[in-house]
Order: C-alpha cells, then sequence, then structure tokens
C-alpha cells in the first residue's frame, strides 16, 4: 500500500521548480515577496514546499510551516497565523535578544485583541463576523436573512457578552489608540526585530484551500500584515480556483477582474505545479513499484537519480527508459514479482496520463494503486483467478466511467454464461474510435474516447470469466444497485437528500416526511455507501447534509452514521462541527 501524504524526496522532477522558488527566496533583491503555488487537489502542492523547504536549510532562514487547515476550528482564526509566527521567532531568537522577541509577542497579542475590538464593533453594528465571536456571528447571519428564531437571538447576545468579558481589558486599552497606528507600531517591531535577528523569514502557508471561505480570506488577511516587510516572503500552496470562490463567497459575489485585483495584490508571483505527462507518470509508477519492495536503498536512490535525469531530458528525442532498464538498475531476476508488477504499471501509464478522471493526478494514481492492491489480496485469499494486470484494467474502468455503466458492465456479466460477455470479443476487435459509436451499450457511449483505449489494454477480456470482478468491485456499484426491500417513497427520498443544498431545504424536509422510521437505518446504510464513494472531503458536501438530516429520524441511523465519520482515515473540522451538532439537537 501507498500512504497518501506529502513526500521531501522527488519522484517527478518538481525539484526543478523546488529549485526555482529556493532562488526567488534567496535573491535578496526579490524581497519580500509572495508566491503562490497553485495547483488542483492532490497534484503535489505540499511535496513542493517540502522539496522548497529541504533547499532552505541555512542558518540564514527561519522557515515556518503553517496549515492553515489544522486551525480551522480555533476561536481566533484571523489571529492564528500571527501566533505561529510569533512563537517561530521567539523560540529562534538568542537569549540576549529575548526581551526584543517578547516585546513583539506582546504587541502580536495587542493587534489581536484589535481584531477582536473591530469584531465587537462589526456585531453591534449588524455585520457578520469570524473569530471568537463565530457562535454569535453566525446566529446574526441567519438573522440577516430573515431564518433566525429565539435561540440565535439568544446566541448574538451570548457572543457579545463573551467578547466583553474575555477581552474586555484590552479593549478598554484599545480605545486610545486608532487601528492604523497599532498595525504600523506592529510592522515596525516586526521589521525591526527581523534586522536584529539578520534573517530571512520564510512562511509556508499550505491547506488554504481546504479551509471554509471565511477561514481562508482571515487567513489571507492575516498575510496582509507581514507583506511587503524586508527580508520575508511567503509561499502560498492553494487551489486557485477554490481561492477564487472562498473570495466570491466572502465578498458577496463580486465581479472576476475584483477577485483577480484581490489576488494579484496578495500574491506576487504565481506559479503552477507542472502537469504530469506520460513519462512523468511511467517514472512514478515504477518508484511507487519500486520502494514497495524490499530492495535495497542504494539502488532504490540510483533508480530515482536516474528517472529525474531521463525527464529532465524529455524534451528531446531520447528514448524512454524501458522496463529492462529498471530491472537492471534494480538487480531484478528474470523470476522476480517485480517484474510483473512494473510491466502492469506499464501498461497502464497511458490511461493515467490521459484519462479524463485520472489525469496524471498523482494523489488518485496512488488511490487507485492501493484499490489495486487491495482486490489482489482479496483475490488470492479466494483463490480467485485473477492477476494484476486484469483487476488494474477493470479498476481503471470503474474510475474512468460512471455508476451507469458500472451497473452496465455487472449486468453484462451476470447475464453471460460462466461470467465470460461474448461482447467483449466484438468490441476488442474494433481498431477505430468511430466504429464503437454502434457497437458499445448505451451507459458506455459518452466514455467511447477513453473506452476505445481501454479496450486494447492487455489481458483482452473476451472469453474470460468476470464474476469474481464483479465481487471485487462490489463496493464501486452505483448506490440504486445496492438497494435491496426498500420503498419507493425511501428510495426517492434517499435521491433526494443526496443533494441537499441545506439543512433547511424543504425538498429534503418534505423527503424526510416519506421515509418509513423502521426504513431510516437501511437508508442511512445506502447514504454512506453512496458517501463513501467520494474520498474528497474538502468543503461541506450536500450528502453529507442529507445524512445529517436522516440522521435525527431514529438512535440506529445516527450511530450508523456515527460509525462511518469514525471510519474515515481524517474528519474535516467542518465534518466535526456538524456531527457535534446533531449530538446536542
Amino acid at each position: 500500500m501507498w500512504s497518501d501524504t506529502e513526500s521531501n524526496t522527488d519522484y517527478l522532477n518538481y525539484s526543478e521548480v523546488s529549485e526555482m522558488l529556493v532562488d526567488i527566496i534567496s535573491d535578496d533583491d526579490m524581497l519580500p515577496t509572495s508566491i503562490g503555488v497553485y495547483g488542483s487537489w492532490g497534484v503535489g502542492k505540499s511535496s513542493l514546499l517540502k522539496l522548497t523547504g529541504a533547499g532552505l536549510q541555512d542558518e540564514r532562514y527561519l522557515v515556518v510551516e503553517f496549515d492553515a487547515w489544522l486551525y480551522q476550528d480555533f476561536d481566533e482564526a484571523k489571529s492564528a497565523l500571527m501566533t505561529v509566527i510569533a512563537k517561530h521567532l521567539y523560540d529562534a531568537t538568542p537569549d540576549g535578544m529575548k526581551e526584543q522577541a517578547a516585546s513583539f509577542v506582546r504587541r502580536v497579542n495587542k493587534v489581536k485583541a484589535l481584531g477582536v475590538a473591530l469584531d465587537l464593533g462589526a456585531l453591534a453594528m449588524g455585520i457578520p463576523t469570524f473569530g471568537a465571536l463565530a457562535k454569535g456571528a453566525g446566529a446574526l447571519q441567519n438573522l440577516v436573512q430573515g431564518e433566525g428564531d429565539a435561540e440565535d437571538i439568544a446566541d448574538v447576545r451570548e457572543g457579545a457578552e463573551d467578547g466583553k468579558k474575555r477581552f474586555g481589558g484590552l479593549l478598554s486599552e484599545k480605545e486610545k489608540r486608532s487601528p492604523p497606528a497599532e498595525i504600523a507600531a506592529f510592522r515596525l517591531e516586526f521589521a525591526a526585530l527581523l534586522e536584529a535577528l539578520d534573517r530571512r523569514l520564510i512562511v509556508f502557508v499550505d491547506n488554504l484551500d481546504r479551509c471554509l471561505p471565511a477561514n481562508t480570506i482571515a487567513t489571507m488577511e492575516a498575510m496582509r500584515l507581514f507583506l511587503f516587510l524586508p527580508k520575508t516572503a511567503f509561499v502560498v500552496a492553494a487551489d486557485e480556483d477554490m481561492i477564487r470562490h472562498a473570495v466570491s463567497k466572502h465578498f458577496d459575489e463580486p465581479g472576476s477582474r475584483h477577485v483577480t485585483d484581490y489576488l494579484d495584490k496578495l500574491i506576487n508571483i504565481p506559479v503552477r505545479v507542472p502537469k504530469l505527462g506520460l513519462q512523468e507518470v511511467r517514472a512514478y509508477l515504477f518508484m511507487l513499484a519500486a520502494v514497495r519492495e524490499k530492495i535495497d536503498a542504494d539502488k532504490v536512490e540510483a533508480l530515482r537519480l536516474h528517472l529525474i535525469e531521463k525527464l529532465r531530458r524529455s524534451w528531446s528525442n531520447e528514448p524512454a527508459v524501458k522496463v529492462e532498464d529498471i530491472s537492471r538498475i534494480l538487480g531484478l531476476g528474470a523470476a522476480h514479482p517485480l517484474r510483473s508488477t512494473l510491466d502492469t504499471m506499464d501498461t497502464i501509464a497511458r490511461q493515467l496520463a490521459y484519462a479524463e478522471r485520472v489525469q496524471g493526478n498523482p494523489r488518485i494514481i496512488k488511490r487507485l494503486l492501493n484499490v489495486i492492491r487491495m482486490r489482489s489480496t482479496v483475490a488470492r485469499r479466494r483463490g480467485m483467478p485473477f492477476d494484476d494486470s486484469l483487476i488494474a484494467k477493470l479498476a481503471l474502468f470503474e474510475r474512468c466511467t460512471d455508476g451507469e455503466a458500472i451497473k452496465a458492465f455487472s449486468q453484462l456479466v451476470n447475464s453471460s454464461p460462466d461470467g465470460a460477455v461474448a461482447k467483449f470479443a466484438e468490441l476488442e476487435a474494433v481498431a477505430e474510435e468511430d466504429a464503437l459509436e454502434t457497437l458499445l451499450p448505451k451507459e458506455w457511449a459518452k466514455h467511447r474516447t477513453f473506452l476505445s483505449d481501454w479496450l486494447k489494454l492487455e489481458p483482452a477480456l473476451a472469453g474470460v470469466d468476470l464474476r469474481a470482478a464483479v465481487y471485487l468491485s462490489r463496493e464501486t456499484l452505483p448506490v440504486k444497485a445496492t438497494m435491496r426491500g426498500l420503498s419507493a417513497d425511501t428510495l426517492e427520498a434517499i435521491d433526494i437528500l443526496r443533494k441537499t443544498v441545506s439543512v433547511r431545504s424543504k425538498a429534503s424536509q418534505a423527503a424526510l416526511e416519506k421515509i418509513d422510521f423502521r426504513e431510516a437505518d437501511e437508508a442511512m446504510e445506502e447514504m454512506c455507501a453512496s458517501m463513501s464513494r467520494n474520498a474528497d472531503w474538502t468543503t461541506i458536501r450536500p450528502d453529507f447534509r442529507g445524512a445529517g438530516l436522516l440522521a435525527k429520524l431514529s438512535p440506529d441511523a445516527h450511530l450508523r452514521l456515527v460509525r462511518f465519520v469514525e471510519g474515515l482515515p481524517e474528519r474535516p473540522p467542518w465534518m466535526v462541527a456538524m456531527m457535534k451538532g446533531l449530538e446536542e439537537s
């Protein structure tokens, strides 16, 4: 199995980008600066930050790593970045300068208190706020939108009183100073401390695109206090589209030009994570296969360096690396099991590089390989006549098509004698994509481009008993294909709940009323099965909102949802908050 964590070992020639970032940061004439490392989910932004950080291991630099998502549930999300930076500066300060560093920490606390003061003022004027007054602000949001009730009014009052009790002393001090003067003093003291330390402050801000819009903007606004001061650089890794979405939501749908202007003022240098081509995907697959085996570490490192050098020359007409080259570098004998794995990796590389739903995304590749690995293990334990190549081919089909196509595949297998689908002999004999149009099952037609390549992959499926394939892929079947014995009203309600856009949705509330109390547990089982097929929990999802509503119907349904959440590898803060709300309701 392969872990889904960032790496400071370069398998993808990202070191070329990280070296460029190090060159920018190391040039005093380029400081201060802010760099945006942009890329979609799973492309390796965090790994690129790790590689860049490894190139800044020098006493001239003070590198601060800030995971914005980690602090999302904090009451003072807006001040988390300032606190982390202040702590790193204090820890890095020599004993003889501790008082100067301590003075800066106190200054940070004052600016944080100033932010709370502004929150209280905004709350008093009816403006939704964030930070320490999140509960009251959320209630106020409901009141402004005309959706509030007596409980929301109480929460607003509680939020205001809580702020006064917790920060009253600091707020009274702030009344004697103007916000611009306090912020100016903060920036001067920060610059003076860096000058005295004679170090460059490099801040890596990661996972900003996983935060809710309010927290995303709060972190970016905190960055503004530090930007454009001498000897500072911010490197922000994020999905640019998610950041644009956060800006649009926070500022009530401004025009695209205003969103662009906002980002341009905060990010000086945009850098995009390179998209992987076929050769990068092949190299990545070969390395993933090699590091999983118990092979001498020096040989694996020699392979990595060889592949990186090949990638750096991929612009030329130099021949691509072959499986035989890999085997030679690793010293594999003719019967070594890794050779078969390398052949499988080479076979599926093109599909992983170009298929619309993969497109060389390293995280998706790892997850798909883990699926293949798990199914191979099950196949061996059950004595099924499967090899890794066949399992990989079928897993690719599931990843790159959709629920209807997967269901049709299952029906073809189940309706064929001995599980051998005669249709495959006809399809695999077709060489041209256009010729497939009239031959494909109707549920597969929209995936014709993908299938024209997929059908050519080894091994061929004609004459192969695929009943075991249906068994191995049962967790990927569409939700309706697994439902048994539920009433028509409950089935319809589940479809509606999976699309819940708001916990106050009238359509979802009406759907709940149609569900028989005795079917609530089974309905939740189907909701959880549906949710498990999408591993992206970056933002609040409609299906999880619907599951939360369904959990209120019965204790058994609630318990089933709790078990599902506890089984996830990680639970985002928004999910934790929603589950806590269910327990309190």
